[in-house]
């Protein structure tokens, strides 16, 4: 999928497969995005990841013409237009609560008074190649704004933050909502009626609705509650799984 499909793909809430990578090395996205997914979103709230490993990542995602979403570690202006400037296709932005906070984070992805900085000598801007009227186009065509569900205060205000103008998804994170609620998994009714009610909240205001999962078959599950695109696991833990399963079959051997 190129970067300029992930949007309307987005938009249409088609299911999508991507992961968080974790490791700050070009080397593990060029690997990931052989594998064939839809995208890839960079951790950088939880992930050791610097501007020269940024920087890297989203070179290469430019120039394979591959969508990279990042998590910023906050919603402020500076970490979003930073990785946008980059060359970032779109952010995931942690901790939304409220509308206020949803218009202020929309308002930081997208150009005009008081939002995002423009500049025509970035990455994501060609290096000075494009002109301005292309840019702003670029911009509407191409950015996504996620914000993420992850307090039961967003879940209460799941209406109002899906009809901020400039929101293009909602990502419900289904540990941290769990540990809010006082749970030590992700099984439990509040988590269920979380889901249904930030699912009606996208519904009724045509945004689309993102997850985390562990793995495909509970991808399956939960799509009954309206997910699109569903962020499975990580690099970290294909790399463990993938590692136990042959160390568990040499230790068969007779």
């Amino acid at each position: 999928m190129s970067i300029a499909e992930f949007r309307a793909r987005v938009a249409a809430n088609t299911p999508l497969a991507g992961t968080f990578m974790k490791t700050p090395s070009v080397d593990m996205l060029e690997v990931l995005m052989l594998a064939g997914l839809d995208f890839v979103c960079l951790d950088c709230e939880h992930a050791p990841f610097d501007t020269q490993a940024l920087n890297a990542c989203l070179a290469v995602a430019r120039a394979a013409d591959y969508p990279v979403l990042v998590r910023v570690p906050s919603g402020s202006a500076e970490n979003i237009g930073h990785v946008l400037d980059l060359g970032a296709c779109g952010i995931v932005v942690p901790h939304v609560t409220d509308a206020e906070t949803a218009r202020r984070v929309a308002r930081a992805g997208r150009f005009g008074h008081g939002g995002r900085g423009y500049a025509g000598s970035t990455r994501w801007a060609g290096f000075a190649t494009r002109t301005m009227p292309e840019l702003l186009q670029q911009s509407r065509d191409e950015t996504v704004i996620i914000a993420q569900i992850e307090d039961p205060e967003g879940v209460d205000n799941a209406d109002a933050i899906a009809g901020t103008d400039g929101i293009d998804a909602l990502f419900l994170g289904p540990a941290d909502l769990s540990v809010a609620y006082g749970k030590s998994n992700q099984t439990s009714d509040e988590l269920y009626a979380a889901m249904a009610r930030v699912g009606e909240a996208a519904r009724a205001n045509g945004t689309a609705y993102m997850t985390f999962v562990a793995h495909a078959d509970r991808a399956k599950e939960l799509r009954a509650y309206g997910f699109g695109a569903f962020f499975i696991a990580s690099e970290h833990a294909w790399i463990l799984q993938g590692a136990r399963a042959e160390i568990a079959g040499i230790r068969e051997i007779d």
